[in-house]
């Protein structure tokens, strides 16, 4: 049976290498066979803001309706991102936002400070650019836009192993490194990691 491997793009502008670099873990993912399917969210058309909390559910655009059924169909999902103030960008972090609502990607038990995992079974990778060195960012920072996407959303949802690649540092990058990166990303969707 294919993999069936779902890869989210955060990145909002058509011109970064976000979009090479998702668009290459595509290519060798289809190489190998499994189905792969892509999403660029800065492509979506919905509101990022969710805007009552969760007091009031806000109705699903047609594009989130469609990120849904692919996020359930997904055996794993790989997201790519730059950092950005030591976070996601604001149109992804809206993304999850809007869908990963109790009763979609959890719900919390009655009466409990516990909660029911409604994503297990699904395995994650993060590729994430950065423009530091990834030990400084883990020793000074303390990984924030990895323990909020890993931890507090993936994990938390049930989504487990959760892989991370860092790719940088970006700002001194040139194009011989770029293309290394963007072969080793393709390498990586060859395997499904």
């Amino acid at each position: 049976m294919k993999k069936n491997i779902l890869i989210i793009n955060g990145h909002p502008n058509k011109e970064s290498f976000n979009y090479a670099l998702a668009n290459a873990y595509q290519q060798g993912a289809l190489k190998s066979g499994a189905q792969a399917e892509l999403i660029h969210i800065g492509e979506l058309n919905f509101n990022p803001n969710l805007q009552y909390g969760y007091s009031k559910r806000m109705d699903l655009e047609p594009d989130l309706l469609a990120s849904l059924e692919k996020i359930k169909k997904a055996d794993h999902l790989v997201w790519v991102h730059p950092v950005w103030w030591g976070g996601l960008p604001a149109i992804m972090k809206g993304f999850i936002d809007r869908l990963f609502l109790p009763g979609i990607a959890y719900q919390y038990r009655e009466n409990s400070v516990w909660w029911d995992k409604l994503l297990t079974g699904k395995t994650a990778r993060i590729i994430t650019t950065i423009d530091q060195p990834a030990w400084y960012y883990w020793i000074f920072y303390g990984n924030p836009s990895v323990n909020q996407l890993k931890k507090s959303t993936l994990e938390f949802c049930g989504i487990k192993p959760v892989a991370v690649t860092y790719i940088g540092i970006m700002k001194t990058s040139v194009e011989k490194q770029r293309a290394q990166w963007i072969a080793k990303i393709y390498q990586l969707g060859e395997k499904h990691k």
